[in-house]
Formats: C-alpha cells, structure tokens, sequence
C-alpha cells in the first residue's frame, strides 16, 4: 500500500495533472489517500510526482 499526499495546489498545472490529481482522490494541498502499489497507480504518481509525497505504508 502506498500513502500520497498532495504538498502542492494543482493551480497553473496542465489538464491532464488536474484530472490525474482527482483519479487519485486528492482535492487540495495536505490530503492524503491510500492506494494499492500496482503500475497503474504508479503512473499516475509519475504524471505529478512534483505534486505529491509518497510512502509505503
């Protein structure tokens, strides 16, 4: 399992950064989700990875 957490606002991002943020369940700076490590969460952490802190929990 993997815990995201967003450190930055998705403010002044492309389109396609704003929809990945909320495919992964993340509205505003400083929520966090837990999501299954699998590839395609892992894409998805790549697409914002200047966004995002992640951990394994």
């Amino acid at each position: 399992m993997l815990i995201i957490t967003q450190k930055k606002s998705t403010n002044g991002g492309t389109r396609k950064q704003r929809q990945t943020m909320l495919a992964l369940g993340l509205r505003r700076p400083h929520d966090s989700v837990e999501r299954e490590d699998n590839p395609q969460v892992r894409g998805m952490i790549n697409v914002v990875s200047h966004l995002v802190d992640v951990k394994e929990a």
